[in-house]
């Protein structure tokens, strides 16, 4: 059995860009697991509708 492992999880949030204002877009979290409870996020990025890869720093949550 491993202790730690690393797993990557999509889900779609809504966010908020200032250039295309709300968008509804797929994050992928990266995160740690020890034992089958997550420690920590290593990574958090979103996919664009062109394609591209963009880290999720340069849009906030749409609430």
């Amino acid at each position: 059995m491993k202790l730690i492992w690393i797993k990557r999880k999509t889900k779609y949030e809504k966010r908020f860009s200032p250039n295309m204002g709300k968008l509804t877009t797929k994050v992928t979290y990266v995160r740690k697991y020890l034992m089958g409870l997550p420690v920590n996020t290593l990574h958090k990025y979103r996919e664009t509708y062109y394609g591209e890869v963009k880290d999720c720093e340069d849009c906030n949550l749409f609430v």
